[in-house]
């Protein structure tokens, strides 16, 4: 359908080798457009094709490196991040 945005919480990671683990993990997922990675804030942003994978996706490839998240759409009222 679209391409997505997803803000994904990487609070858990805290160290260079964690967040290129990530990274790893995430561009394997068919479907991820773009990845970029906020440390300072504890997020990364997602650009996915909604056709091709889904937030669930993105959670369990991180889960395979070990750190838990919590996926919001950027813009969703429960995005603790969302300025709107």
């Amino acid at each position: 359908m679209a391409t997505q945005i997803a803000q994904v919480s990487i609070k858990n990671i805290d160290d260079k080798e964690g967040l290129e683990e990530v990274m790893v993990a995430l561009k394997n997922i068919d479907g991820v457009t773009g990845i970029e990675l906020h440390p300072d804030n504890d997020v990364a942003l997602v650009r996915y094709e909604d056709t091709e994978t889904s937030i669930h996706a993105l959670t369990a490839a991180i889960s395979t490196v070990d750190y838990v998240t919590q996926p919001f759409p950027v813009d969703a009222p429960q995005n603790p991040h969302n300025n709107r």
